[in-house]
């Protein structure tokens, strides 16, 4: 007897699925289905768009048939649907909401692909179909690459090299190659990245809005958004997609470039929520169409909770990240000149962005400091205690902001640079003599 979880990669939605339903009258209608969502092994969810004939048929007759077609071994199946609910709130909503606002934000169709709600179905015949079929050597399952992944995040005690590690083991255990972690910064509603693996550039500081492409839509809802295939996913909002211009996720309000590729086929971020509240994202992405399945989702699920929970108790028990020790600091004969915008505490060193938000306001405040008082010895406690940084009392990120601070120096910084001089403690070096002009 063949079950739904046997058949979950015919749902990925790389082969269109035909739905069929009929009238009161027995009149039949068949109509081309983008997402068949997994719901549990008994259930499947259709996104309801638009009241159309599908949508009347199946309020008056509650039963529906619909064809789905394995991408992999052509095996093809008819299953056998009743119709139960129409949900419009919860996590399955939210997951299928996420999906379509994530491919909408993308194509700038946000008014046109909005989800109404998630019909759900009690999946009663699951029936094989006549097809040639193709031998498939299925990969292993993935879930203990997962647990090898997870075990990098005890390996180190500070936050810079435990995130480089633990992408690194991505690509090492799971064939990931390309990823980036991105931490919220809920003052501004936006999501920056502090590491990122696979690229040609680290593309430290970019940063992205809630609910702005796949990113930023996975930290809005808390769920994960999975996009197996980007081109049968944008073809109908193929030209608007084009005419726009767009090959990335929306762009960076800082400036940085997007670190990204620039024709991915799949990608998947998955929000990191320690105790129920979202921190961060961790986003991986392909050019390989298809290449994050279910059995991926569940397992990246897992690993991304294991890191939202390191990353809080990093942050309780007072852990920071650390310089790497190969920066060399330049020495600079003429003062360093550093220009500060108090409205959104952006910071530029001469004429070249540097940082904004919190870890802006952090880094004024240390050469402030420093150019006053030639301070250099600093620790995290008096950064919690002031509360001109406007840090929140719960998780305020500090060492993920210190750390893309410390990264944006390394990159950006020349004669200043950020290192870890002890357990809860950093020196802020500077090269020379520094000019603070604040507007």
């Amino acid at each position: 007897m063949t079950t739904l979880d046997q058949i979950r990669n015919c749902l990925e939605g790389v082969v269109p699925a035909f739905l069929a339903t009929s009238d009161g009258e027995g009149m039949p209608n068949v109509s081309e289905i983008s997402q068949v969502h997994y719901v549990d092994p008994g259930h499947v969810a259709l996104s309801y768009q638009f009241f159309n004939k599908t949508r009347r048929n199946v309020l008056a007759t509650r039963v529906a048939s619909v064809i789905v077609v394995d991408p992999d071994s052509n095996a093809q199946y008819r299953l056998e649907l009743d119709f139960e609910e129409t949900q419009t709130s919860g996590p399955l909503f939210e997951a299928m909401r996420a999906k379509l606002a994530g491919i909408a934000s993308h194509t700038h169709m946000e008014s046109v692909f909005r989800l109404l709600g998630s019909d759900v179905y009690e999946v009663r015949v699951i029936e094989p179909l006549p097809s040639r079929r193709l031998e498939v050597l299925r990969p292993c399952n993935p879930l203990s690459a997962a647990r090898r992944v997870a075990a990098e995040l005890t390996t180190s005690e500070e936050v810079g090299p435990l995130l480089d590690r633990f992408l690194a083991a991505l690509e090492r255990q799971m064939g990931i190659g390309h990823s980036m972690v991105l931490m919220l910064d809920p003052e501004t509603g936006r999501l920056f990245t502090v590491a990122s693996h696979g690229y040609p550039s680290t593309g430290i500081g970019f940063d992205v809005g809630l609910g702005q492409g796949v990113i930023g839509v996975a930290a809005a809802e808390g769920v994960p958004i999975r996009i197996g295939h980007l081109a049968a996913d944008y073809s109908y909002g193929e030209a608007v997609h084009s005419a726009a211009g767009i090959d990335g996720p929306a762009g960076s309000a800082t400036g940085v470039p997007y670190p990204g590729l620039e024709a991915p086929l799949s990608q998947i971020a998955l929000p990191l929520r320690p105790m129920g509240e979202t921190v961060g994202v961790l986003f991986a992405e392909s050019p390989q169409r298809n290449r994050f399945g279910y059995d991926d989702e569940d397992a990246l699920q897992l690993v991304a909770q294991s890191l939202g929970m390191r990353l809080l108790l990093g942050r309780q028990d007072g852990r920071e990240p650390a310089a790497p020790q190969s920066i060399e600091t330049a020495s600079s004969a003429a003062p360093l000149r550093l220009r500060h915008y108090r409205f959104d505490d952006t910071v530029f060193i001469e004429d070249a962005y540097l940082i904004k938000g919190v870890a802006g306001a952090i880094f004024w405040k240390l050469a402030t400091e420093h150019a006053e008082t030639g301070r250099t010895e600093f620790c995290n406690r008096e950064l919690r205690l002031d509360a001109t940084l406007r840090l929140p009392a719960h998780f305020d990120n500090l060492e993920s902001r210190l750390l893309l601070l410390q990264r944006r120096l390394a990159e950006r910084g020349g004669g200043i640079q950020i290192h870890r001089s002890g357990r809860g403690r950093f020196r802020f070096d500077v090269a020379g003599d520094l000019t603070l002009e604040e507007l």
